[in-house]
């Protein structure tokens, strides 16, 4: 089943979600508005008729934009749940089939109240196109130095940082997380820790930690609160799976292209990529062997943004 959602923000960046009514599947949860389409209707019609016939609104499919898609499974009910952006409608959304509505800043909207496949398209809200990952080679004593460039970083706009330290102590890793977790939250951003479940549990606010293969496959469960992001490092489809299954956030997908750090390893590619980023039911950062400049081609490769390490720190080149 094909179901088209709306992904309605206001000029305050907010955004509406509606209801599920009584006596429906999963009655009291929150939902993006919209609906399935009826048989041989285009799906931007289907989001044209939904919207007017749920909220009195026409929205032009040309002023949207496709945000994520997500395949779920309901039980024995399969759909994919095609979600689309816009800041541009005309009218004012009422409700016209008895769904309570409210207009919340993503930030503020508690996954948990959800419906299960709506939080994805929550979470794609909420995450920027940027991942910076620290260089695996700095040295303990650069920690000042590397303090001033994520300070910097997140004064020109990146949230979203993976502080990969491999050669430090753990202690020292979370002192330097600690240093900059004021100005972390002050941005409204998330910076994770590679690995280190309990630091980042420990620190709380504004951090987040970031699961290698092993740890996610040892998991049975979300480690950290909603609030605190989860990210995991991801290389197969069934890993993806394994991801979603945990409740991470989301998952970087690598190696798209050949790197320098890995020349052995076998690239996926943009259209593997795709493939598997479009069947992953969460957002996907495109990593290994790309820059930012590169923004625009992971976007039409059904990606929530680009990851890197060197690329991504302007200063090291």
């Amino acid at each position: 089943m094909h179901v088209m959602a709306g992904v309605l923000r206001d000029a305050q960046g907010r955004v509406l979600l509606a209801q599920r009514p009584p006596g429906k599947h999963l009655a009291g949860m929150w939902e993006f508005p919209g609906g399935k389409l009826e048989p041989g209707e285009l799906p931007q019609h289907a989001l044209m008729r939904e919207l007017h016939e749920e909220l009195g609104i026409q929205v032009d499919p040309a002023d949207g934009a496709p945000l994520i898609r997500v395949p779920w499974r309901y039980g024995e009910r399969g759909l994919l749940l095609d979600a689309w952006q816009f800041t541009h409608w005309q009218g004012v959304p009422v409700s016209l089939e008895g769904q309570a509505l409210q207009w919340m800043l993503p930030t503020a909207v508690d996954p948990a109240e959800l419906a299960p496949a709506d939080r994805p398209i929550l979470q794609a809200l909420c995450l920027p196109s940027i991942y910076a990952i620290t260089p695996a080679d700095v040295a303990p004593d650069q920690r000042e130095s590397w303090r001033a460039r994520i300070e910097l970083a997140l004064a020109q706009g990146v949230r979203l940082i993976q502080l990969r330290l491999p050669h430090w102590p753990l202690p020292q890793v979370r002192a330097l997380a600690m240093s900059l977790q004021a100005s972390v939250v002050r941005h409204g951003a998330h910076l994770l820790l590679n690995g280190d479940i309990d630091g980042a549990r420990e620190l709380g606010a504004g951090m987040g930690v970031h699961l290698r293969s092993a740890q996610l496959e040892a998991l049975q469960a979300r480690p950290l609160p909603w609030g605190q992001r989860v990210s995991c490092s991801c290389h197969t489809a069934a890993e993806l799976a394994r991801a979603l299954a945990i409740g991470a956030d989301f998952a970087t997908l690598s190696p798209v292209a050949a790197t320098a750090s890995h020349p052995d390893g076998t690239p996926l590619g943009w259209a593997a990529f795709q493939q598997l980023a479009d069947a992953a039911s969460l957002p996907v950062y495109a990593l290994g062997g790309v820059a930012p400049a590169q923004l625009a081609l992971a976007r039409a490769h059904a990606a929530q943004g680009v990851a890197g390490i060197r690329a991504f720190w302007p200063d090291l080149g």
